[in-house]
């Protein structure tokens, strides 16, 4: 059964001389504004009791009332997987992501996929986008990834990641000694042969990312990595570019090699503003099992040395 929506609000008379779609943002926070674009573009608004288009302006003062269903976002299968949960409410769920786990279903990865092991947990997820799901984690990188659980919640999380009002912190093990902490910014995008990968690229989209050593070994470091913008595979590129690729990134790392298995990164914590409280939230989880033997395995080859 799907659930009806029913708005309606005032135009302030500020916005006078806004697109109706710019307009309909400020006055229905909640909902994204692509969202609110595509219930005007099928014809569930009503301005003053006319349908228009998101692009025309505004004068301000108009009443507008949406009448549109909830309809399913996703249509992927549910599975009954195990899932790490950190938090919960009825916003929110801050899931502890394994390695080995791909995050959203695609073509040879249907099912078995974080997706589909949330949509079973929790079947509301059907009715956000992506399910729920703002930010994402590489299949082999492990740690903390936030989930929407209304419309509401994907909205807030969605403007805070472009406010850059999150926080995530990640550690990493990477080849070669810094040393010291530093700040990369380098514009990122797909590369221009390989399609599969990301590259540092002067057209590219902004990307900074900040590190600090918290180890340093004799081929090796140990770093805290927080992203300031969130491109894909951002902290992977951008450490290969200053000629210090992730241990264990066979897509990368070039010809600096290592037997483990995986990229070593995790992502560490997470915070964000709550979406109906107000309130900052933060939550931390260990590093796995496998990047506290790699770092084990590290220190005492540094203590033979």
């Amino acid at each position: 059964m799907k659930t009806q929506i029913a708005l309606q609000g005032i135009i302030q008379p500020e916005l006078a001389g806004c697109r109706l779609d710019q307009a309909l943002a400020q006055v229905f926070p909640d909902y994204s504004r692509e969202r609110l674009k595509s219930w005007v573009l099928a014809g569930h608004c009503q301005v003053d009791g006319i349908c228009l288009r998101p692009k025309d302006k505004i004068n301000g003062g108009e009443t507008v009332v949406i009448s549109a269903a909830a309809t399913q976002e996703v249509s992927w299968t549910a599975e009954d997987l195990p899932l790490d949960i950190v938090y919960e409410d009825e916003d929110l769920i801050v899931i502890n992501k394994p390695i080995n786990m791909v995050v959203h279903p695609a073509a040879g990865n249907r099912a078995g996929t974080l997706v589909n092991a949330l949509l079973n947990y929790a079947p509301e997820l059907n009715q956000v986008p992506r399910a729920g799901i703002v930010h994402r984690l590489d299949k082999d990188t492990s740690g903390l990834l936030v989930v929407a659980r209304n419309l509401t919640a994907h909205a807030s999380l969605v403007d805070q990641l472009h406010e850059r009002t999150v926080s995530r912190i990640y550690e990493t093990v990477v080849h070669g000694v810094f040393l010291a902490g530093g700040t990369i910014d380098a514009p990122m995008g797909r590369h221009p042969r390989d399609r599969k990968k990301m590259a540092v690229l002067n057209e590219g989209k902004e990307a900074i990312t900040h590190y600090r050593v918290l180890t340093r070994f004799p081929k090796h470091t140990h770093l805290q990595v927080q992203l300031e913008t969130g491109r894909t595979h951002q902290i992977r590129v951008h450490m290969a570019h200053v000629k210090h690729p992730l241990v264990g990134d066979k897509v990368y790392g070039g010809r600096m090699q290592h037997n483990f298995a995986r990229q070593a990164l995790h992502a560490r914590a997470l915070s964000l503003i709550h979406p109906s409280t107000d309130e900052e939230m933060s939550w931390q989880v260990p590093l796995p099992a496998d990047m506290q033997l790699l770092l084990k395995d590290l220190a005492l080859e540094h203590s033979k040395a």
